[in-house]
């Protein structure tokens, strides 16, 4: 018999420690506003991922003060007024540097849950 096992959301501390991360990947497609950016991560995640606005907004408050991401005002789907954010050039550096940090990071967990050393 095979059995299914489902994808369970992952743990909010490891979410917290990447956040800045995703926020910015999300950026990156395009102009979002901020419950795009965490509808976007969530869906890209099968729901493994979900951001609440507590921890979302002040991300990206964060993120903007750094000037790694900018926002325009507009009109949302629903008709309402929104900040709709996109990433700005030391944003895309940031983002790159984010990654190189991230799959350097996998490389090494991969290692130690193979019990083989990482390549550098």
């Amino acid at each position: 018999m095979i059995r299914r096992i489902m994808a369970k959301p992952l743990r909010n501390e490891l979410l917290q420690g990447t956040l800045d991360l995703l926020v910015l990947q999300v950026l990156s497609q395009g102009k979002y506003h901020g419950w795009d950016v965490a509808k976007r991560i969530s869906l890209l995640s099968s729901d493994r991922l979900t951001l609440k606005q507590g921890s979302l907004y002040p991300a990206m408050h964060r993120l903007e003060a750094q000037g790694w991401i900018a926002a325009d005002w507009g009109v949302s789907e629903a008709g309402r007024s929104a900040k709709f954010y996109h990433l700005t050039r030391s944003g895309r550096r940031q983002l790159e540097a984010e990654r190189a940090h991230w799959e350097s990071f996998v490389d090494a967990m991969g290692a130690v849950l193979s019990g083989q050393e990482a390549s550098e």
